[in-house]
């Protein structure tokens, strides 16, 4: 309410009230006036001629232990105008004086706004410092910086944290504002995510410690840290992301989540993906690049070998059955069915997508962004689809027995669905369906195709170098047939200024099960999973160890990396 807002006295009031300028009653009137008009109160009572400018600095200065200034004495050439945005100047009525270390001097008529001295510190980096002025020659001060700045343009000779990074252009989606003029936070957040995209990260990680703090980047699926600065940045970083991202820059308790775009480029624009975790020692970020080109892999570079990509093709290409891919998070699911999506998006088909959330947009695909919150599930969204008269199906996750049933019922009448499960193997994906109540009938009389993938990381082609430590009897130990064991020529990782620690890319490992007659009538029989994987084997499948070596002995990833993804 308006009347119990007015109730309390400013500071300012609070001082005039006491030296007896005014009654407290005029005051919070003057304060509520102030306030409609968008001014702040130094700056009401002196164009209401209610106090004079110069007696009401001197009574701030005298009260806040603050230094006057008349800033008739300054000299315009020296005035650092470059460090705060113009929209902030008007807003508070503040401008800046001149640096001296970290410290910003700050000509300002109100010095018990807190939270002006606070927005400062934050685009600048500087810690802010007082100077009380004369309110309406500060609004003329502020006048001529804008003058100044309209005359000279935009600059970037403000002042950054060291962090070497590519230049970067801020431009950013809707409402998000950023311009060149921003403080050094704002120019090392940037500088983060710039050299992210540069080095072809997936995430990014901004972790808070009791004497630390340390940024990380998820390269081909490995968290490197590629930065350790002073632990007093964390709070400040984590503001400017949520500012960035339209989050509550206040909620520091409650996990969020949000997105923003930024553009690098004339022609790219990249979409981040955040979540804010409140930790022991403050809020630890974490932004996902959403790289744009991720639909636009096609599958021949999957890593599907060409008996893999037939049946792959083969299962997408009938008008009705489920393909189910399967694997851990971060395994490239999401990478594979978007393959298939970009490949079967026609003109002649509807395409509908469940995701959670929808990381690329896709054109000519219809996708919906899960909302659990809200009520929209992947079971009600599925109910929905079923009346859009749909083509192809995409679910991101079959997560429940209402899901799994609603996708099975849809494969079963007219509808090719593609969606994920979390399980180690391919043939555990049908255990799975099992588990969630789906008869084994329907599983055998639907599903068409089981996919198990990893992702292993692909040496580096400009500094891989043979190795020659491990005899053919070794490699016959590690599953290599007896004719490779003697004639392969194995490589190792080196590393060079291209890669990260001999390393570039990544490359998927497959596990491919046609639901073939002879294995249907397994699952009709309720046979386990050892059978189940046998039959599939002596009908050709391959597992994902084996899809491992075949990338060895092409001298695409290295026995290590094989080991390490597909180990359970």
């Amino acid at each position: 309410m308006e009347i119990q807002e007015e109730q309390f006295l400013h500071p300012i009031s609070q001082l005039l009230v006491q030296t007896n300028f005014f009654t407290e009653i005029k005051m919070l009137k003057y304060q509520k006036e102030a306030r409609s008009t968008k001014q702040t109160l130094p700056q009401y009572l002196i164009k209401n001629k209610l106090i004079s400018s110069q007696k009401l600095a001197w009574l701030l200065s005298l009260h806040f232990g603050i230094d006057f200034l008349d800033l008739d004495s300054v000299n315009n050439d020296l005035i650092p105008w470059k460090l705060i945005d113009e929209k902030i100047m008007r807003q508070y009525h503040l401008a800046p004086l001149f640096v001296r270390g970290n410290q910003l001097f700050l000509a300002i008529d109100d010095p018990s706004n807190q939270i002006a001295l606070k927005e400062v510190q934050f685009h600048t980096g500087f810690y802010p410092m007082p100077v009380v002025v004369e309110s309406d020659k500060l609004m003329h001060f502020i006048e001529k910086l804008a003058q100044i700045r309209l005359k000279q343009g935009p600059t970037n000779d403000h002042p950054t944290l060291q962090l070497q990074s590519p230049d970067i252009e801020d431009v950013y989606d809707a409402n998000l504002e950023a311009s060149r003029d921003d403080g050094p936070i704002v120019k090392f957040v940037n500088a983060i995510l710039s050299g992210a995209i540069h080095r072809k990260a997936s995430d990014i990680h901004f972790e808070p410690y009791e004497d630390r703090y340390r940024i990380r980047y998820r390269q081909d699926g490995i968290l490197v840290e590629v930065a350790s600065p002073s632990i007093h940045l964390a709070s400040r970083v984590a503001a400017r992301v949520k500012i960035m991202s339209n989050l509550d820059i206040s909620e520091r308790r409650l996990p969020q989540d949000g997105r923003f775009k930024m553009k690098f480029s004339e022609k790219e624009a990249i979409d981040f993906r955040v979540s804010i975790c409140p930790i022991v020692n403050g809020e630890k970020v974490v932004i996902r690049i959403l790289d744009p080109n991720t639909p636009k892999i096609p599958i021949e570079e999957l890593g599907l070998n060409a008996t893999q990509q037939e049946l792959f093709l083969q299962a997408i290409g009938k008008p009705q059955g489920m393909v189910l891919v399967t694997g851990p998070t971060g395994s490239g699911k999401t990478v594979s069915l978007y393959a298939a999506i970009n490949l079967l998006n026609t003109q002649d088909k509807n395409i509908l997508t469940a995701e959670d959330p929808v990381e690329i947009k896709i054109p000519g695909v219809n996708q919906v962004h899960i909302n659990p919150k809200a009520g929209l599930t992947f079971a009600t969204t599925l109910r929905s689809f079923l009346r859009q008269d749909p083509d192809i199906i995409m679910i991101g996750e079959i997560r429940d027995a209402e899901t799994a049933e609603m996708a099975i019922n849809a494969a079963q009448t007219g509808h090719l669905v593609l969606s994920t499960l979390h399980t180690n193997s391919a043939v555990e994906s049908l255990t799975r369906l099992n588990n969630m109540g789906i008869p084994s009938f329907n599983i055998a009389s639907s599903v068409s195709l089981l996919i198990a993938q990893r992702l292993a990381r692909r040496l580096c082609n400009d500094c891989k170098v043979e190795r020659k430590d491990l005899s053919s009897h070794d490699l016959f130990m590690l599953g290599f047939d007896k004719e490779s064991a003697v004639n392969i020529k194995l490589y190792q990782r080196c590393g060079c200024k291209h890669c990260i620690d001999g390393y570039s890319g990544r490359i998927g490992l497959f596990e491919v099960v046609p639901i073939s007659k002879t294995i249907g009538d397994l699952i009709l029989a309720g046979q386990g999973t050892v059978d189940i994987m046998k039959q599939a084997q002596n009908e050709g499948m391959i597992t994902l160890y084996e899809s491992g070596i075949e990338k060895i002995k092409a001298g695409l990833t290295t026995i290590e990396e094989v080991n390490r993804v597909t180990t359970n």
